[in-house]
């Protein structure tokens, strides 16, 4: 028995003197990872400059105990999200973002910190991905790291695993996707709170998840439900130019009025009737969506209603769910049914998609101007 003691206090001594020694071990690491991914560099980057697509290739996401949250702004220089994992919390941040080039970020996980980079250069077969983390470990993650070969080397292997679902993830989820042109269908009518932008055709979609979110945040703090899936009507579009100009989005159950000062306004949609089209898959497939839909309209013989709204709906985003092949996106362009006599049109059509929301008689109810940041306009 006196033995047993004796040995239970060498191990209790032993536990301590290792907890000792990697206590006042030095926790600094600088780790870096690089892989070839097999799609083009603006999608990458774009693909990794939003912080909700991370759930999708991040190798720590096996841990079924983590949970995130994300913050009003996810993407670019601010965007930021937390999660709790096994009792701990952690939280990341986009210090700095150099367009299709680079990203620097600071990252906080069980007392850890570390500065992230990423950067992005075109090559042979792809875009080359250069991950690095510097920093300095907690305790505990000192601990774990000296158990596994050491910190470089536990750090290197998740960033090597996160890079190759990666590469997976994008050339399977962007690469897979599908497009129908339905038969012409009735665009129902409704309200809508929405913010109007006007930038190049390369940052519309960026444009579109930067006022989402805003939107989102708006209605939530205004405790105001949204009726339905957001959609976006095209406007003024200058193509000598490449100026697009698009209206984002939330519909309401009723008119909402919005106080001066904000850069929010309220409007309503018209029904009408158009051609539906569904895309299927991540949005870099709508500009070939909306090509089917054009000469599925010529080749069964409709005709455009310039009176009527160019718009997308967004049915499943990446609020929805992860995976951008699941994505559905519905095209509505407004045609004259054929069983209806056509007139002269009073408007020749216009290098403008929309117009301005009509007045309408339900009373409104009186929101406060929001808070919001601005808009990307490159």
């Amino acid at each position: 028995m006196q033995i047993f003691k004796y040995f239970l206090l060498l191990l209790l001594l032993a536990f301590i003197g290792i907890s000792v020694y990697i206590a006042t071990q030095k926790g600094d690491f600088n780790a870096v990872s690089s892989k070839v991914i097999s799609v083009p560099k603006s999608t990458v980057y774009d693909y990794i400059n939003d912080y909700k697509n991370w759930e999708s290739f991040g190798s720590w996401n096996n841990d079924e105990d983590i949970a995130y949250s994300y913050s009003q702004k996810t993407m670019g220089n601010g965007g930021s999200f937390s999660w709790k994992m096994n009792n701990n919390d952690g939280f990341m941040k986009t210090i700095y973002t150099k367009d299709g080039d680079s990203i620097a970020q600071k990252l906080i996980y069980d007392s850890s910190k570390s500065d992230v980079y990423w950067k992005f250069k075109d090559t042979i077969g792809g875009t080359k991905v250069t991950w690095r983390s510097k920093g300095e470990l907690g305790f505990l993650s000192k601990i774990y790291s000296f158990l596994n070969g050491g910190s470089n080397k536990v750090i290197g292997n998740m960033l090597d695993k996160s890079l190759f679902n990666l590469d997976k993830t994008l050339k399977y989820e962007l690469k897979t996707y599908s497009i129908k042109a339905n038969t012409v269908t009735q665009r129902k009518a409704s309200y809508h709170i929405m913010q109007t932008v006007t930038c190049n055709s390369s940052s519309v979609t960026k444009n579109i998840k930067i006022i989402f979110t805003k939107l989102n945040y708006f209605f939530k703090k205004n405790g105001i439900p949204m009726a339905g899936k957001p959609y976006v009507i095209y406007g003024n579009t200058n193509y000598e130019n490449d100026v697009v100009t698009i209206s984002v989005c939330a519909p309401t159950r009723n008119l909402v009025h919005i106080m001066e000062g904000s850069d929010l306004q309220s409007g309503q949609i018209d029904a009408f009737t158009c051609l539906k089209t569904t895309l299927t898959g991540d949005y870099s497939h709508l500009k070939e969506a909306w090509k089917k839909a054009e000469k599925h309209i010529v080749d069964n013989g409709f005709k455009h209603n310039f009176g009527g709204k160019y718009s997308e709906t967004y049915v499943k985003t990446i609020d929805d769910i992860k995976k951008p092949s699941k994505w559905i996106t519905e095209i509505y362009i407004p045609v004259f049914p054929k069983d209806v006599p056509l007139v002269s049109p009073i408007v020749s059509r216009p290098t403008s998609r929309i117009a301005t929301p009509t007045a309408v008689q339900p009373e409104p109810t009186s929101i406060t101007p929001a808070t919001t940041e601005p808009v990307e306009n490159p």
